[in-house]
């Protein structure tokens, strides 16, 4: 014959915690911007008079006063991402001429100011026609002045290029080859333009 399996006592309900202040305030902010789906009917009250039943109908045809609603945060400005290294496999390709160099710019001889807008405008033209790698020639500064006026450009074109205005165009940049210039010159991968 068979055992009869005793029945477990049903576990006691769990208690309810009590919210706190910060809840308190998002639960109440929350349910005063909830609209209801289908507005209420409110019981009317059989043993009441007339009065009671007319300020009841009021009630309901009385408008709802609108509940204001919050406007959208404004979107933050987006950051352009990071400066990438270019990889070693692709460094190696564009020095052995695997990979080909798309464009050049040398900036031999600018001003600052002018070297900037152009190397800007290269970069946007890059950027739009979809180029991949180019090249960027800065000079190795002449070699009679003091350090502090040797490679102007040289030390000022990875600065720029670390720009937000620059980085939405450019993924990384590393110094180009010996064949290619070497401290004078950068390799440049430019940004695929979004479709």
């Amino acid at each position: 014959m068979k055992r009869p399996v005793p029945i477990a006592d049903p576990a006691p309900p769990r208690r309810r915690r009590a919210l706190s202040e910060e809840e308190r305030e998002l639960w109440e902010s929350v349910a005063k911007q909830v609209k209801p789906l289908r507005k209420r009917q409110p019981a009317v009250k059989t043993h009441a008079g007339p009065e009671a039943e007319t300020k009841a109908a009021a009630k309901t045809a009385a408008p709802a006063k609108p509940i204001p609603v919050k406007s959208a945060p404004a979107p933050r400005p987006q950051t352009p991402p990071p400066l990438a290294p270019i990889g070693r496999r692709e460094r190696a390709q564009l020095s052995r001429g695997k990979k080909e160099i798309d464009a050049r710019l040398d900036l031999h001889g600018m001003t600052q100011t002018r070297a900037h807008r152009v190397l800007l405008t290269f970069l946007q033209r890059a950027h739009s026609d979809g180029l991949t790698f180019v090249l960027v020639i800065t000079g190795k500064g002449k070699a009679g002045g003091g350090d502090s006026e040797r490679g102007v450009l040289r030390r000022q074109v990875p600065q720029w290029l670390s720009l937000p205005e620059f980085r939405a165009l450019v993924v990384g940049f590393e110094e180009a080859h010996i064949g290619h210039g070497g401290e004078g010159a950068l390799y440049v991968r430019v940004r695929r333009a979004r479709v």
